[in-house]
Parts: C-alpha cells; sequence; structure tokens
C-alpha cells in the first residue's frame, strides 16, 4: 500500500473535493486545507512527502503573491519539501517563476488528472532519492566517525614521508583530483583519508568503492544509483555512491583495474559532473572532490590501450607516489612499536620488542609492505608467551621457503592458489583481464583472491 502522504491547499471547496477522490488511490493519506493560515503548522504535525499549493486565495485577487509568500515560508521550514503550485493559465508566467524561488513544478487549472497524477509522481520521486541520498550520507557519516575516530597513525620519520605528508598538507586545500599510486600495502588509503581529512570538505561524506570489486553488471548502479523497476531486483529507488559523496570525497580504490569500456562511462560523469541513475531520463547533479589510488602503471597501461589516457589526466592532477617500506627502512622500527603497542591493547598483554627482534624486521624486505609489518606482528603478539619478543618470534618468509614453497606436497590448497596466481600474474605483466582468462575465473573473483593473498 502506498504510504506517500500529500497536503493540498486550495480555498476552492470543490477543487478539493474533486482531489480528494483523485488523489485517495494515490496516496496514502491526502490532507486538505481550504486556508494557508494553518500550512506550517499542518506541515510540522503531518511531516507530508509533498505539498499542492494555490497560488491565490483572497477573492477578487490574482497576483500570485500569496502563493509565492506561502512558498517561500515552506521553503524556510524544509528546503526539501517538495511544492507543486496550482496556477491559472494567465500566471504561467508567475508560476515559472516560482520554479526559480524553489517550487518544484506547476499544474494549471483545469487540470488534466494523468498530468496532475504524473507530475506529482515526479516531484515524489525527488523527494524520495532526497531522501535515500540523506540516509547513506547519515549512514557514511557513521561509518567515517568509527573510520576517522582512533585519529592514532604512524607516519614513521624518514625524509621521504615528511617531504610526501608536506605534499599531502599542501594539495588537500585544493580541488584537485589526486592520483595515490604505489604497491600493495604501503598505505594509499591511509593517505586518501588524510586528504579528506586536511580538506575544507572534512565535515561531509568519505565514500570509498573498491573498483577491482565491482562487477560490470552492477557498475552503473553501484555508481550512479538506479529507480525503481530499472531492473528485475530493482524494488525501491536507490542513490548511488557519487549522490552519497555529494559535497564530499569520493575514493576510487584500485581505479587501474577497472574495465575499458567503463572506465568511459567514468568518464563521462566526471567530466559533466552529473550522474544518471539506471533506468532514468534525470541528470543529477554533483560535486565531488576525486581521490584515486591503484598500485598499476598507468602510463604503461596508457600504452598498452588498458586504460583510456584521458581518464588518466582526468584523474591524475596531483600525484602521489607511496613509498616501498624497503625503501624507507629507519620507519620499520617505529612502526612496529607503534602495531605493537595497538595489539598489546587489543589483545590485554605487555609487550616490548627485542633488538635482536628490531634487527630481524629491519633486515626484512617487506614485499607485503606496511600491511605485511602489521599483520607479522600481531601473529606475534598472539602466539609469544614472554614479556619481550624476540627474533625467534616472528615468522618472516625467506627465498628459501619460496623456494620449498614451490613443491606440490608440502604446500596446502590456499598456498598453491597463490603461487599459480603468482606466476600468471608476472607472465602477463599484471593484466588481470589476461590472467582471469587463463585462470578460468572472472575479475572480481581475482581480485578478492589477490586481496586475499596481498598480491
Amino acid at each position: 500500500m502506498n504510504t506517500d502522504s500529500i497536503l493540498v491547499v486550495d480555498d476552492n471547496r470543490n477543487v478539493l473535493s474533486a482531489l480528494r477522490l483523485l488523489l485517495s488511490n494515490h496516496f496514502g493519506e491526502v490532507t486538505l486545507l481550504a486556508s494557508p493560515k494553518t500550512l506550517i503548522a499542518t506541515i510540522k504535525t503531518k511531516n507530508p512527502d509533498i505539498v499542492l499549493l494555490d497560488m491565490n486565495f483572497s477573492s477578487g485577487i490574482n497576483t500570485g503573491n500569496e502563493g509565492m509568500y506561502w512558498l517561500s515560508e515552506v521553503r524556510k521550514l524544509d528546503p526539501t519539501l517538495p511544492v507543486v503550485l496550482f496556477t491559472a493559465y494567465a500566471d504561467i508566467e508567475l508560476a515559472v517563476n516560482a520554479l526559480k524561488e524553489g517550487a518544484t513544478d506547476f499544474v494549471v487549472k483545469p487540470w488534466d488528472n494523468a498530468k496532475l497524477l504524473a507530475t506529482l509522481q515526479a516531484a515524489l520521486s525527488l523527494r524520495h532519492s532526497q531522501k535515500e541520498v540523506k540516509r547513506l550520507q547519515d549512514k557514511q557519516s557513521t561509518l567515517n566517525q568509527a573510520w576517522f575516530g582512533d585519529d592514532e597513525v604512524c607516519w614513521g620519520a624518514s625524509e621521504v614521508m615528511r617531504q610526501l605528508l608536506a605534499v599531502v598538507e599542501k594539495v588537500s586545500q585544493t580541488e584537485a583530483n589526486i592520483l595515490i599510486t604505489g604497491e600493495n600495502g604501503t598505505g594509499k588509503e591511509v593517505i586518501a583519508k588524510k586528504i579528506h581529512q586536511l580538506s575544507p570538505r572534512s565535515g561531509e561524506s568519505w565514500v570509498s568503492v573498491d573498483m577491482g570489486a565491482i562487477t560490470e553488471t552492477l557498475f552503473e548502479s553501484e555508481l550512479f544509483g538506479h529507480v525503481k523497476g530499472a531492473f528485475t531486483d530493482a524494488r525501491t529507488d536507490r542513490a548511488g555512491k557519487f549522490e552519497a559523496a555529494n559535497n564530499g570525497t569520493l575514493f576510487l580504490d584500485e581505479i587501474g583495474n577497472l574495465s575499458y569500456p567503463l572506465q568511459a562511462k567514468l568518464l563521462t560523469a566526471l567530466q559533466s559532473r552529473q550522474i544518471t541513475r539506471v533506468g532514468s531520463n534525470i541528470p543529477i547533479p554533483v560535486n565531488i572532490r576525486l581521490v584515486s589510488a591503484t598500485n598499476r602503471d598507468l602510463y604503461r597501461s596508457v600504452q598498452c590501450r588498458e586504460f583510456r589516457e584521458d581518464l588518466l589526466y582526468r584523474i591524475n592532477t596531483i600525484q602521489i607516489e607511496m613509498p616501498a617500506l624497503r625503501e624507507r627502512r629507519e620507519d620499520i622500527a617505529p612502526l612496529a612499536e607503534f602495531f605493537l603497542n595497538r595489539f598489546a591493547r587489543k589483545y590485554n598483554k605487555n609487550l616490548k620488542l627485542g633488538r635482536d627482534a628490531i634487527r630481524k624486521l629491519e633486515k626484512y624486505e617487506w614485499p607485503g609492505n606496511i600491511r605485511e609489518l602489521q599483520h607479522t606482528v600481531e601473529k606475534a603478539v598472539i602466539l609469544c608467551e614472554t614479556a619481550v619478543l624476540s627474533a625467534d618470534d616472528f615468522i618472516l618468509r625467506t627465498k628459501e621457503k619460496e623456494s620449498n614453497a614451490a613443491t606440490p606436497e608440502a604446500i596446502s590448497l590456499e598456498e598453491m592458489e597463490k603461487i599459480l596466481i603468482e606466476r600468471a600474474l608476472k607472465a602477463h605483466g599484471n593484466n588481470l583481464s589476461a590472467v582471469a582468462a587463463e585462470l578460468g575465473v572472472s575479475r572480481p573473483t581475482l581480485y578478492s583472491k589477490m586481496k586475499k593473498y596481498g598480491l
């Protein structure tokens, strides 16, 4: 049953009676007012989804000023509440001016029932979209508080990180699109969040999208949203990630994994600064700050015709390269201490790092970068039985172990799967489409497994 409610304001009793009969079949609640004097109070108590407002109420006066006045009062109370105006044919120019003042639409008297219902339905769809976007933004705000609530981050004290953070502070204050590059596990998303926190948009939504995990069939729905009935499972209108990030920051992680055909659709949205929901023809303007990240060499991908050059320059006003952990070894000890303290608190232990453990950690190459260091420290904290972590408490990958891992009978199925993916990635130069085809899996499945194994 339709639960939408409408408030109708008209001084003509015959008009009110006719509208009650017409609208009762299409709205869950129809409230009628013969005078606008109680309009604001009624909106506060009834909380209607839409208002149908006449423009003239005093006998002999047809200036429309009354309608304009009450329109402004409704807008002051709730700028998002759709207001559709009733107007005589001679007042169309006045009604057009009312649109500039915030009216959603207008209907000319005498009205056509089908056109009136269509106008009201369009206004309702706008209302539902606004509510959905607000719901998503509120949800995102809650997630942001969880994500950003703990500002405790260890950046390290190396010269390369000091220079990088100086650049981050400078570019955060601009609206420039930023591309963050670097190996897996180097902290690209952490830097992206830092940019948002330092930007003028820090009080607005932060929306993160893992581009490698979105299937081609759901790409437009996820990013641009859809309207009810657009496809089989589209039971309600749904806002996409672009709308949820409106006025805030949109982070597109692993953008290099986006397939070539979908890159054109993304480029169109970024260039026009508007999106169109699947199943709709109405463009919706969006105001986002774009930050992207990838572990791929996009310039090489452009040469190989795997990434659009025009999209690369659109997302890459400023490029920030995250250094690998092995390139800033002086930060390994501070990071290890940072993670040790975090996990000691988590597992209710009182622990310290031994000097031999620090030396072992500093000599290791860390192919998985900071993420691998974090997992290694957590594992050591969980398994240790002494107050001081020694070198023996840290289990690190070695070339000897990797060589032994090539023996099928000595490894698990998961380890074998990881080896196969590593070999295919190396053979195809990290071309995910070619790797997925060779292994007989979809791109999202391949990407999910790469995330699982830290590849």
